[in-house]
C-alpha cells in the first residue's frame, strides 16, 4: 500500500474518532471531568491529523529539519490551545 493511501486511511480513522467523540460530548453522553478529557482528546486527534498531513501530503518526512521545526511549532500551538481550553 502506498504511503499516501496509508495516510488517507489514518486520516479517515482519526476523523471518525474525533467526530464520534465530538458527538458524545455535544449530546451530553460525557459528564464531569470526562468532558474535559474528551475535549483534550479531540485536540490530540486534531494534532495527529495535522502531523499526518504535514508528513505524508506535504512530504516533510523527506526533510527532517523542516519536519522537526513544523512539529515543534505545531506541538507548542497545541499546548497553547490545551492550556486555553483548560483555563476556560
Amino acid at each position: 500500500m502506498a504511503p499516501v493511501t496509508k495516510a488517507w486511511a489514518l486520516l479517515l480513522a482519526l476523523s471518525g474518532a474525533s467526530t464520534g467523540l465530538s458527538v458524545a460530548v455535544a449530546r451530553g453522553a460525557l459528564t464531569g471531568s470526562a468532558i474535559t478529557l474528551g475535549g483534550a482528546a479531540i485536540l490530540a486527534l486534531a494534532w495527529a491529523k495535522a502531523r499526518t498531513i504535514l508528513n505524508a501530503y506535504l512530504r516533510l518526512d523527506e526533510a527532517p529539519a523542516f519536519r522537526r521545526g513544523f512539529g515543534l511549532t505545531l506541538a507548542l500551538y497545541a499546548l497553547l490551545l490545551l492550556a486555553l481550553y483548560l483555563a476556560g
